[in-house]
């Protein structure tokens, strides 16, 4: 028997089948909308794609609405010559629809109800929450054992040059909040239950003189170097603001929740030029096709944490060298508001 399109994947599925799936599912969907044009499918590892005459669809095999796909779907479209791309996806991608929004050409946003396409309206930029005031109470004496403090939707962390070694947490049996010292949540557990008769000041320091050694360039091989690098990155540019012509450079909030702490994702910086102009910094490491979507949204983002909407900061994409492709200068050229693309050499 052929491949049942209705057929969901799951976790057990084989990448090749749960790529065939994909594709199929997306022919049927797409196949009342071709008016009789010939159907081109194409490959697509984050899900499954095809052309029909100059319009470009992608399906998207996540609902995580992240705004993640966009960039590698505009950069499939891009490579057939599409002059309209399509996106789809089980679940309503608002975050999508409103990066999608800040580019010139036709991009549509649909979520599928069985095999009916509805269009999806961007979702609102809207102001990170407010942090509760006994989180930020430990702020202090996360400073004083060394890391500098991290806000980002609402939590509070501790990052050592762009590491995070601590947390602080909500208290699971009662009220009240903790610091939470380790890097990443398995490893505060661990870290817990090893280290838990050491104070938390005199814990956190010791992670932070352990971080601080092993993330440097003499120390390039060590495993904490290979976690966030777009962070390290970011913390060069606070040291070195001079490296994008900045008088200054300081942590600010992503337009979204990172997934999590391994996952590998863009960083935003707001710097300030001599004479008080302030700049969006995107920060990326390696090859990232969503780099440019997640700029274009933590520049709207930006406008809105500040209190200032319908304006265009200026914004940066900062990337190492060796990770300035082509496409991504494509991808930029195609925004409806410009932004700038810098390059830095390895410290």
């Amino acid at each position: 028997m052929g491949d049942d399109v209705n057929t969901l994947p799951t976790a057990r599925t084989t990448p090749d089948r749960r790529a065939r799936l994909l594709a199929a599912k997306l022919a049927a969907v797409v196949a009342p909308h071709t008016g009789g044009a010939a159907i081109r499918p194409g490959t697509f590892p984050p899900g499954a794609a095809l052309q029909v005459a100059a319009r470009a669809w992608v399906l998207l095999d996540d609902t995580i609405d992240d705004g993640s796909g966009l960039g590698p779907a505009m950069a499939w479209a891009l490579r057939g010559g599409s002059a309209e791309l399509n996106v789809v996806a089980d679940a309503p991608l608002e975050v999508v629809a409103r990066r999608a929004g800040e580019f010139t050409g036709p991009i549509h946003v649909w979520t599928l109800a069985g095999r009916e396409l509805q269009r999806v309206d961007p979702g609102a930029t809207v102001a990170p929450p407010p942090v509760p005031a006994a989180h930020l109470a430990l702020a202090a004496g996360i400073e004083a054992a060394g890391a500098a403090v991290v806000v980002e939707h609402g939590v509070v962390t501790g990052e050592v040059r762009g590491l995070e070694v601590c947390r602080v947490v909500d208290i699971d049996d009662g009220p009240g909040v903790r610091l939470e010292v380790g890097v990443g949540r398995h490893d505060r557990e661990a870290f817990a239950i090893i280290h838990g008769d050491v104070p938390t000041g005199e814990a956190l320091a010791g992670v932070v003189a352990a971080v601080t050694a092993a993330r440097s360039p003499q120390a390039s091989g060590h495993p904490l170097n290979r976690l966030a690098p777009e962070r390290l990155l970011r913390w060069r540019l606070v040291q070195e603001p001079w490296l994008v012509t900045m008088e200054s450079v300081r942590p600010a909030e992503p337009p979204v929740p990172r997934r999590s702490l391994s996952d590998r994702a863009p960083c935003v910086a707001v710097g300030r030029r001599v004479d008080g102009t302030p700049a969006v910094i995107v920060c990326s490491v390696g090859v990232d096709l969503d780099v440019v979507p997640y700029a274009a949204d933590a520049r709207l983002a930006a406008g809105v944490g500040a209190g200032v909407v319908g304006t265009t900061p200026e914004t940066l994409i900062v990337v190492p060298e060796r990770d300035l492709l082509p496409v991504t200068s494509e991808l930029a050229e195609l925004l409806r508001e410009p932004l700038s693309l810098v390059s830095l050499e390895r410290p």
